[in-house]
C-alpha cells in the first residue's frame, strides 16, 4: 500500500506493508478498538474473548489494555470506497471497508436487458435503459413506467421470462418473471438496486385474474437485486398453479409501494414536549416585554 506524508518542503512516498495492519490471529484487517498483551502483542476485538483473555505468544493476559498507537495508524488511513469510479466519494477507515460496501448506493449494478453487458450505480442503470439506448428491450415491445402506489397492468408471455419497468419518480428499474414449473408458474418482482437503506423500502402485491376469479399475493418487501437471476425464487413469489393458467400469455395487476420512514426514534417523550411548550411561552412573553418597552 501507498502511503504520502507531507512535509514543509514537499510530500514524500512510502510503502506500507498491509500485513502488520491485520491481527496476527485471525488475519483480518483491524479495526478499532486493538489490544495488546504487556509484552505488545496485538490482538483484535474478536479475538480476546476466543482466546480467553490469554496471549498466544506469551500467555499474558490480552483484551484489558487497548494500543492506541495502533489506533491512531489505522485512523490515519484513509481508503477511497472501492465504488468510487461509480460515483461514491466516501473516504473509509482501513477495515472498515466491507462494512460499508455492502449497503453502499453506489454498489454496481447490471442492466437487466438481455445480452447487454452495462454496468453502473442503480441511478446510472435507470438512465441507460431510460434513454432508449435498448428501443426494444423486451419481445412484449412494453415500457412500464409507474408510480409508487399506483396499480398498473402487466401482460407478458410465460416464454419471455422477463419485463422491466421504471419507477421514475424514484429513477429506479424494477423487473417482473415468470418461472414455469411442471406444477405452475412462479411470478415474482424485483428492484434493480443494492441492499441500501438509503435506497429505501418498497412492497408489492400482484392479482391475477381468470374467469372472474382472482388469485392476489402481497410481499412485505420487494427484493433489491443487482443483477437478473434466472433461478427459481425461494421467497417473495405468487405461484399461479397449472389449472388457473389460460395459454402461454398472462395477464396481471401490480401495485409497488415505498413504505414509509419509521419515525418512532424521532419522536419526543412527553416531558420534552412540555419543556418545549414552556420554553414557547417564555419567548412568547419575552417579545411581549420588548415590545411594551
Amino acid at each position: 500500500m501507498e502511503c504520502v506524508s507531507s512535509t514543509e518542503d514537499k510530500p514524500r512516498t512510502g510503502i506500507l506493508n498491509l500485513d502488520v495492519l491485520s491481527c496476527p490471529i485471525c488475519v483480518e484487517p483491524f479495526t478499532i478498538p486493538i489490544f495488546q498483551c504487556d509484552n505488545g502483542h496485538l490482538a483484535c476485538s474478536s479475538c480476546c474473548p476466543k482466546l480467553r483473555n490469554k496471549c498466544p505468544s506469551c500467555s499474558w493476559p490480552v483484551g484489558h489494555s487497548r494500543c492506541r498507537a495502533m489506533e491512531t495508524v489505522l485512523e490515519s488511513i484513509s481508503i477511497p470506497c472501492q465504488n468510487a469510479g461509480f460515483g461514491c466519494t466516501t473516504k473509509l477507515i482501513y477495515g472498515e471497508e466491507s462494512t460499508h460496501e455492502k449497503t453502499c448506493t453506489f454498489s454496481p449494478c447490471s442492466c437487466p436487458v438481455k445480452d447487454c453487458n452495462y454496468t453502473g450505480s442503480c441511478k446510472d442503470v435507470y438512465v441507460h435503459y431510460k434513454n432508449l439506448i435498448h428501443p426494444n428491450p423486451q419481445s412484449t415491445s412494453q415500457r412500464y413506467r409507474v408510480r409508487c402506489g399506483e396499480s398498473f397492468s402487466v401482460k407478458m408471455n410465460i416464454s419471455d421470462n422477463l419485463v422491466i419497468g421504471t419507477l421514475y419518480k424514484e429513477r429506479l428499474l424494477f423487473t417482473v418473471q415468470s418461472f414455469r414449473k411442471s406444477y405452475g408458474v412462479y411470478v415474482i418482482v424485483s428492484c434493480i438496486a443494492p441492499s441500501s437503506p438509503k435506497v429505501g423500502k418498497f412492497s408489492y402485491c400482484i392479482t391475477y385474474t381468470i374467469d372472474g376469479h382472482s388469485i392476489t399475493y402481497k410481499s412485505p418487501e420487494l427484493k433489491k437485486i443487482q443483477r437478473v437471476s434466472f433461478h427459481t425464487p425461494q421467497e417473495n413469489y405468487m405461484l399461479i398453479a397449472n389449472s388457473s393458467l389460460h395459454g402461454e400469455s398472462l395477464e396481471m395487476r401490480i401495485c409497488i409501494k415505498k413504505e414509509k420512514r419509521d419515525k418512532t426514534n424521532d419522536i419526543k417523550g412527553p416531558h420534552q414536549c412540555v419543556q418545549k411548550k414552556k420554553l414557547f411561552k417564555k419567548k412568547k412573553v419575552l417579545i411581549r416585554s420588548e415590545e411594551r418597552s
